[in-house]
């Protein structure tokens, strides 16, 4: 009932606005139809673009069959896949989910609603199980810790980073500058709501298993350290005082583990016997130092990158709050 409601009330305030789907695909046949006709349903005056990144069982054809805008992407994985949509589609909300039918469609025009309102740049559409069997136990485990640590470095307030289902306004999509190749894409954009201090909510959506004969392509592991790599180079890079100061402290704490005893030996014979050991503190005390001010210049520079950023961002026209049906 709220969602019919949220639908009718869409469609008389966005007659004025463009809004795409983005879908990418990557050997999403047996979905892809489905996905199409629900999203046409819930979201009728949008335009649903399918991106084919080198499928090999007709997901290209079984889209242009429903109707879609059907395009191609050669370089693969799905951050390839979504740097070229962001950087084609012009439109003014662009709702990213993914062609496996496991998102609400129904859901869509709640989230677009919440963007007006706010009105915000991002809505990341949380995912509430339908079912014990839609997530697989590693890759809830990991979710949770990828979004703990994502949180406790820069302050993200959402629940899911890896969730697939987000709508976002002109201004934030045109200026995130994405480098990732693969399903790494989700933290990046994270990430960059973070540093760019976005408006962004999380809402609940229900999110249910794939259909039959349809095959998840993350794979835990392997995915799963991509994934902890890109954290990890992100905060190095915009967290530069954060990170060289901790390894700063881990060098400062072994060699003061390896000069305590060379400390208490002097002081009892005036004599430092094991040479080899206290050049070896000597050298980590001042690879410490150099992590700490590496660290402080560095974050001079990430500072600097933050405010072209943010500026980049603000140059851009956001949302009206007013959009009605005239």
């Amino acid at each position: 009932m709220i969602e019919s409601e949220a639908s009718e009330i869409l469609v008389a305030r966005c007659r004025r606005i463009r809004v795409a789907v983005l879908l990418p695909c990557y050997n999403e046949a047996p979905a892809i139809g489905l996905v199409i006709e629900e999203f046409r349903k819930s979201l009728p005056y949008a335009e649903i673009y399918v991106y084919d990144n080198n499928s090999s069982d007709g997901t290209a054809a079984v889209a242009a069959a429903h109707g879609a805008i059907v395009r191609r992407e050669i370089r693969q994985g799905k951050g390839s896949v979504v740097r070229r949509m962001f950087g084609d589609i012009e439109a003014d909300i662009y709702l990213l989910t993914d062609g496996d039918n496991t998102y609400d469609a129904a859901s869509a025009p709640l989230l677009i609603n919440a963007l007006l309102e706010g009105p915000y740049d991002v809505i990341n559409g949380a995912r509430v199980e339908r079912s014990t069997n839609a997530y697989r136990p590693g890759h809830r485990f990991g979710n949770r810790l990828f979004s703990t640590i994502i949180r406790i470095a820069f302050g993200s307030t959402w629940s899911d980073m890896l969730s697939g289902y987000k709508v976002m306004s002109r201004r934030f999509v045109k200026t995130f500058p994405i480098v990732s190749r693969g399903f790494e894409i989700e933290t990046e954009l994270l990430i960059h709501t973070c540093e760019t201090r976005a408006s962004t909510i999380e809402i609940p959506t229900p999110y249910g298993e794939r259909c039959e004969n349809s095959f998840s392509k993350l794979r835990t592991f392997r995915d799963g350290l991509r994934i902890l790599r890109v954290i990890l180079i992100m905060i190095k890079d915009e967290k530069p005082l954060q990170f060289f100061s901790v390894i700063g402290s881990l060098l400062a704490l072994a060699s003061i583990v390896l000069a305590w005893p060379l400390f208490a030996e002097f002081a009892r014979t005036g004599l430092v016997p094991r040479l080899p050991t206290a050049v070896l503190a000597t050298g980590l005390m001042l690879l410490a130092f150099l992590s700490f001010f590496s660290g402080l210049l560095l974050d001079s520079i990430a500072a600097s990158r933050r405010e072209a950023k943010r500026l980049a961002y603000l140059a851009l026209p956001g949302l009206p709050n007013d959009i009605d049906a005239n």
